[in-house]
């Protein structure tokens, strides 16, 4: 008897990538053959084929804030896609497809509706991407990380967003010990791709405490930017371990006491998951802004602070230090962003997944 399959779809960046890759595992473990739909650009490239996953590619690029002639062609390049995406489908014959979003999500989504293969998408932002939105008219099932993602006119399960297993598998901040020894740890994020407006500020900020006031700093700036922060943190004569990319964020945020960061989805997963204060600083570029909506999640329980980057200046961003460095404030405020994890998500997704395959769950 053959293996049950899944077809995912992410795409782009690690936001959409890495909650795919958490639930693939677990189907993995579960015994389901596994997947992978993408494009030949986006992160999928390294991830997948690292993962162990088959990865096909589709040619396909994103339409929004493109050229007058991009726009033109855009039809023909989808029709193009979704053909790619049914040869694929055909050929994997998937019991079931799952889409986080992405440029490939588009065109697979649509092809396994006219194969009548059953779609489940899950959104991840606090505000719905394009892709979802459109796909949202023709999933059988709509899954959610943060609750009215789509708005009022569809319907969607909250269940969160996976994140990989190591990060269910970390103690409470008050078993683990967090904010009991100073000086405080300092964890920076700026993506894996790095933050150019954070890795510029925040050694300038740490440079306006006094060296008792400092916590000890560790650094993702992104490969691109490594010798640009290194400089940045010499010139404000701080410490810091800096690295290009954490490959073990469970570790690093385990380690934390306070983290800087965007507030992409997957990093205020994360950061909840985990259970620890944030200072969240959103990407004003993000489409329709989701990243500030992302961030609210957070701070409306308490668990964060908000830092718009078109107010961020050394001295508020230090000011803000103060303030959050201290004990009682990092307790209290990592228990609140503990209890906003929903470490079950990817349990979730995959009994959405069985159901629409017609197992017993």
């Amino acid at each position: 008897m053959s293996k049950p399959r899944v077809l995912i779809m992410a795409g782009g960046t690690g936001g959409h990538v890495f909650p795919g890759l958490a639930v693939a595992d677990r189907m993995r473990d579960l015994g389901y053959e596994i997947n992978w739909l993408g494009t030949g650009r986006g992160i999928e490239n390294d991830l997948v084929p690292a993962a162990g996953y088959p990865l096909h590619q589709l040619t396909v690029t994103g339409v929004r804030g493109s050229s007058a002639v991009a726009r033109l062609l855009a039809p023909f390049r989808i029709a193009q896609s979704v053909w790619q995406a049914m040869r694929t489908l055909r050929h994997f014959k998937p019991d079931v497809v799952l889409g986080f979003g992405g440029y490939a999500s588009g065109p697979g989504g649509v092809a396994a509706r006219l194969l009548r293969i059953p779609l489940v998408i899950h959104e991840q932002n606090a505000v719905a991407g394009t892709t979802n939105k459109l796909l949202s008219r023709i999933a059988n099932s709509v899954l959610c990380g943060f609750p009215n993602a789509f708005g009022p006119a569809v319907q969607c399960t909250v269940v969160g967003n996976p994140v990989r297993a190591s990060l269910g598998e970390i103690d409470s901040p008050t078993a683990r010990g967090l904010a009991m020894q100073t000086p405080f740890r300092l964890l920076i994020l700026g993506g894996s791709q790095g933050a150019q407006a954070i890795n510029e500020m925040v050694p300038e900020a740490l440079s306006l405490l006094s060296p008792s006031e400092r916590p000890q700093v560790r650094h993702q700036c992104g490969k691109a930017n490594l010798v640009a922060t290194q400089a940045a943190y010499a010139r404000a004569a701080v410490n810091a371990n800096i690295e290009p990319f954490i490959t073990d964020m469970a570790e690093a945020l385990t380690q934390a006491d306070l983290v800087i960061a965007r507030a992409g989805a997957l990093t205020v997963a994360e950061i909840a998951a985990v259970g620890v204060s944030s200072v969240l600083i959103p990407f004003p570029h993000a489409i329709d802004d989701h990243q500030t909506s992302n961030a609210r999640a957070l701070v409306d329980l308490g668990a964060a602070t908000l830092m718009p980057q078109s107010g961020l200046t050394a001295e508020a961003l230090a000011a803000t230090l103060r303030e959050q460095l201290q004990t009682e404030s990092l307790l209290s405020r990592a228990t609140a962003s503990r209890a906003a994890g929903k470490p079950d998500a990817t349990e979730q997704v995959v009994r959405e997944l069985q159901h629409w395959m017609g197992e017993k769950v």
